[in-house]
């Protein structure tokens, strides 16, 4: 078993690391739900599903599931079409269910494909705007009437104007303080003290410093606006009433079905971004099953859809939260959900004393370690500009647009550097220049397609008359078909014209190139030969550019002649 893997062999670092997340995603269930318009006990039940079901299921050791910011537009616009939260259940079932078809059918080998330039610069576009939406937090600015702001779905400016122009001294004192704790936790001198979890102690002394604000009286003392907002219920028959049955005539609704579609493909999508980013900042990098993740994903949702609770995904905010706390093992995310469950039930009023400028400087914290201008430093030493920029280009939409559209614009600039790069390098050449001719070796390269078709026909359009040429395909996998009647075209037409002696050699059978004479005998003139006048060798640009060099001073003499 890998180091960490053992459910209770971390127990001290999971337990803590289970209780700051769960301060965190406290007041982010809550607000993600009230962003969808959807009851607020809905964001607490599908994170307390998140965090049991997932956490039991799943086969990652640190990532955090729960509501996601990225589900809000769709289930805003869903409750809209709908009419009524509980038909919107029916369709949080049916994305589980499609979740879990899509795990059985082994579709979370997709997160392979996503290029670690994106996965960072996701990373660190999240954690920037984290940091943007955190700051009115602390500052003591609500931008959003109650709702916790999403780090998943893009900013504005006005985050910053209208902040500096609503400040709450009694939260920048909070925030003041929990700073300089998380930074002194981090020097030497306090390394001994590191037994005392920074997160925790933020919370504690954040709310202790606004009760003394209260008991004293003071203008610093921060009201219900500024505190954790969580629904208190009476009694358990009050409690209990909270969550909502699914209404089954939904299942009749042809929307109920579409809606269902459309939750399954976007969260199974963020999911595996978020599980392919958290497994890159796991200390201990181990991988999780994506298909095994798609399908704790579903059921967990189909459990939230028949419980009352809103649609989920891993989220990387809450993971990576849980990761700089030292979280080794899913106990933690466990334990998060259990605590949710248990203090939602039993002390919602003690929880409702939080202040939440104290949960945006873990967060600001969380996010600067995303985001550490360190990251940047090293893609751009050991990626280079090919790295780099499509790391640079994701960071910047997922800031100013949203999670997906960002990464879906780094994919679109990966996949043109991977396209620019294959038309490179279609082959590599060796030019021998004899008393008797030239002999002209060809090595394609080992995938050879369509892009790379203009550069070929360049190559055999600009050989010199007279000349042997040998096209070696041995160690090529692949080549498009477009190349394959080029060469076939050349050899049967152009190559007699321009009297080319020429042999394919290496295609496989299903190319069916036609027969030509093997390498040797078009190299027999030039064996024992002395050594040649001339001899280049290197990739296409090198060639072309002798070729056309040639074939100008060519034209150039015939011209003056007929002059």
């Amino acid at each position: 078993m890998k180091q960490g893997s053992s459910l209770f062999g971390h127990l001290r670092k999971d337990l803590v690391s289970g209780l700051v997340v769960f301060l965190i995603a406290l007041p982010l269930c809550l607000g993600i739900a009230q962003a969808s318009n959807a009851p607020l006990f809905s964001g607490i039940v599908a994170g307390v599903i998140g965090g049991i079901v997932i956490g039991m299921l799943s086969g990652s050791h640190v990532s955090v599931a729960g509501p996601a910011a990225g589900l809000t537009a769709i289930v805003l616009t869903a409750l809209g079409d709908l009419g009524a939260f509980d038909i919107f259940l029916c369709s949080v079932i049916v994305a589980g269910g499609i979740q879990l078809l899509l795990g059985f059918a082994r579709a979370g080998s997709i997160a392979n494909y996503f290029p670690s330039s994106v996965i960072e610069g996701m990373l660190a576009g999240i954690g920037l705007t984290i940091i943007i939406k955190q700051i009115p937090e602390a500052l003591g600015y609500d931008p959003n009437n109650g709702q916790s702001p999403a780090a998943e779905d893009g900013f504005s400016f006005s985050y910053f104007t209208d902040a500096l122009q609503h400040i709450e001294m009694g939260a920048v004192v909070i925030a003041f303080v929990g700073f300089s704790i998380l930074i002194l936790w981090q020097t030497k001198a306090f390394k001994k003290l590191g037994l005392i979890p920074s997160g925790l102690l933020v919370v504690l002394i954040g709310t202790l410093i606004n009760e003394m604000f209260r008991s004293n009286g003071s203008s610093l003392f921060l009201a219900e606006t500024h505190l954790v907002n969580l629904p208190v219920a009476s009694n358990p028959e009050e409690f209990v009433d909270q969550f909502t049955v699914p209404n089954l005539q939904g299942f009749l609704n042809p929307k109920v079905w579409m809606t269902g579609v459309v939750i399954a493909i976007v969260a199974s999508i963020e999911t595996l971004l978020c599980i392919e980013a958290t497994d890159k900042l796991d200390p201990l990098k181990r991988y999780t099953p994506t298909n095994r993740e798609l399908k704790a994903q579903g059921l967990a949702n189909m459990f939230s859809g028949f419980l009352g609770g809103l649609p989920m995904t891993s989220v990387i905010v809450r993971s990576s939260a849980n990761i700089n706390a030292g979280a080794k093992t899913k106990l933690s995310t466990i334990f998060h959900g259990v605590l949710l469950l248990v203090c939602v039930a039993t002390i919602p009023m003690l929880l409702n004393k939080i202040p939440k400028a104290t949960l945006a400087v873990i967060l600001i914290f969380t996010g600067y370690k995303l985001c550490n201008p360190k990251v940047f430093k090293h893609m751009w030493k050991e990626g280079g500009v090919t790295q780099f920029i499509p790391f640079l280009a994701t960071t910047v939409a997922v800031v100013s647009l949203d999670l997906l559209k960002g990464v879906g614009i780094g994919l679109l600039i990966s996949i043109f550097y991977i396209l620019r790069h294959n038309m490179r390098i279609p082959y590599f050449y060796s030019r021998n220049t004899y008393s008797n001719g030239e002999l002209i070796k060809l090595t394609l390269a080992q995938e050879v397609s369509f892009l790379n078709k203009a550069t070929i026909k360049n190559t055999l359009e600009n050989l010199p008359e007279g000349s042997s040429v040998i096209i070696d395909a041995t160690q090529t996998g692949y080549i498009d078909f477009d190349v394959l009647d080029l060469i076939r075209e050349f050899h049967k037409t152009k190559a007699p014209e321009k009297n080319i002696k020429m042999s394919l050699i290496g295609f496989k059978d299903v190319y069916k190139i036609p027969y030509t004479d093997d390498e040797k005998e078009i190299a027999s003139p030039f064996i024992g030969k002395p050594e040649p006048k001339e001899h280049t060798s290197g990739d296409y640009k090198e060639l072309l550019k002798h070729l056309t060099h040639d074939s100008d001073d060519k034209g150039s003499v015939t011209k003056t002649k007929t002059n």
